[in-house]
């Protein structure tokens, strides 16, 4: 779990969320592009954080690959990304 654990490093620094989910689904994707046989490639991340306050949903996607920078560039093939506020949790 290296590279969950540096997601969640990075977005509990960036981010100081009030819940934060890092899922590894990188079986549901076994042998396409990008996968890797170890998995750690594909991953949802949800995240409750007031820092999101004022932003729109782009906006919050940006910040969250925004903290993930260089992950991005090499460990990371696929992120889904759920970002809500805390007075929000059912927001998309």
């Amino acid at each position: 779990m290296r590279v969950a654990t540096a997601i969640r490093d990075r977005l509990t620094r960036a981010l100081a969320p009030e819940s934060l989910e890092v899922i590894d689904e990188s079986t549901a994707h076994a042998g396409h592009a990008g996968a890797r046989p170890e998995g750690e490639s594909h991953f949802c991340v949800i995240v409750v954080s007031e820092a999101f306050r004022g932003m729109s949903a782009l906006q919050r996607q940006r910040r969250v690959y925004q903290a993930l920078d260089d992950l991005m560039r090499t460990d990371i093939h696929a992120l889904r990304i759920v970002a809500r506020l805390p007075d929000r949790p059912q927001e998309a």
